[in-house]
């Protein structure tokens, strides 16, 4: 990554002369029905997240990594596929990205071929990858010398969210850049929360990471508790279900935590990696957090299980049943 940088501090260095940002962005502009916009990562989430745009119809220019995704993505929904983040940016009001981790979002926004190298002044950048709070901060200062803006915008909802078009947004960075990306991030989300400034969209993902995997823990913990007191399972969740116990988690992971089922969405593999960023995180801001960092721990149990790519609900694993 730090030649990533180079390279882009040289290169702003030697475009010190275009045009400075827009002073007014969220303007008619920025609010027209159809735009043209590149989206870069079609996973589980970027693709879903990409359909509900060119469903809305804008014109979409797309790159992934493995291009054979991106042209199967194509083949169904239109739109065109770029050899390079910095081939799909050019001429677009908006690039939106969800990626998988720092590296490669620096590789998407800030290397030879990155998006940064082509985006007009004016133009915003969506990020919607998971990742630490510094390169957010990064990204904003080195796209500021070229009059593009920056929303670091990481998503809750899960894949299904994604599916369904009802992600919820926390989003970092200034007034303005959120004017201007709300009009295509509306397209797959339900709610768009302006947190704070750049990197505050994710910080807020890691307060939510660190809540939620304390409800993980907490539920599998009082599920064996109850199993190893004889108790008739669904009787325990209709007595506490409907109170101060219940959680989105016990609401829809109950059932298949006690069966032994855990293929339903986020993976271990993932949860480890933003427990680390909270993690990382708090040890810049001076926060102490000893429940995430044995969390963590007993996630990894479970990756040495082999249930990296179970869901986060597998945690319960490590807790033998009686």
């Amino acid at each position: 990554m730090p030649g990533h940088w180079a390279f882009y501090r040289q290169k702003a260095s030697n475009e010190a002369g275009r045009k400075p940002p827009l002073e007014n962005p969220a303007c008619a502009a920025y609010a027209v029905s159809m735009a043209k916009l590149a989206f870069i990562g079609l996973g589980v989430m970027g693709g879903p997240m990409a359909r509900h745009l060119a469903h809305a119809g804008h014109e979409l220019t797309v790159y992934n990594r493995t291009r054979a995704k991106a042209e199967a993505w194509v083949a169904t929904h239109g739109g065109t596929v770029a050899d390079s983040p910095a081939k799909a940016a050019e001429g677009v009001e908006a690039v939106i990205s969800c990626v998988g981790t720092d590296e490669d979002l620096a590789a998407v926004t800030v290397s030879r071929d990155g998006a940064f190298r082509s985006m007009k002044p004016g133009s915003v950048f969506v990020d919607h990858t998971t990742v630490s709070a510094r390169i957010a901060r990064q990204l904003a200062v080195e796209a500021k010398d070229l009059g593009i803006m920056v929303v670091d915008a990481p998503v809750t909802g899960g894949q299904i969210g994604a599916e369904q078009g009802t992600l919820t947004l926390m989003c970092g960075g200034r007034d303005a850049a959120i004017a201007a990306a709300t009009p295509f991030m509306q397209a797959y989300s339900r709610k768009i929360v302006h947190v704070g400034p750049s990197g505050a969209g994710q910080t807020t993902k890691m307060v939510n990471q660190v809540t939620f995997a304390g409800i993980i823990q907490s539920l599998s913990e009082a599920m064996r508790f109850a199993q190893a007191a004889g108790l008739d399972l669904d009787k325990v969740f209709d007595s506490i279900s409907g109170g101060a116990a219940s959680s989105w988690q016990m609401l829809n992971r109950w059932e298949t935590m006690a069966k032994d089922e855990f293929d339903f969405g986020f993976a271990v593999d993932w949860m480890r990696k933003d427990l680390g960023l909270a993690l990382e995180e708090a040890r810049s801001n001076g926060a102490t957090l000893p429940l995430a960092a044995l969390i963590d721990q007993f996630y990894a149990e479970v990756q040495d299980m082999g249930g990296g790519r179970q869901d986060t609900s597998a945690l319960i694993r490590r807790l033998k049943a009686k």
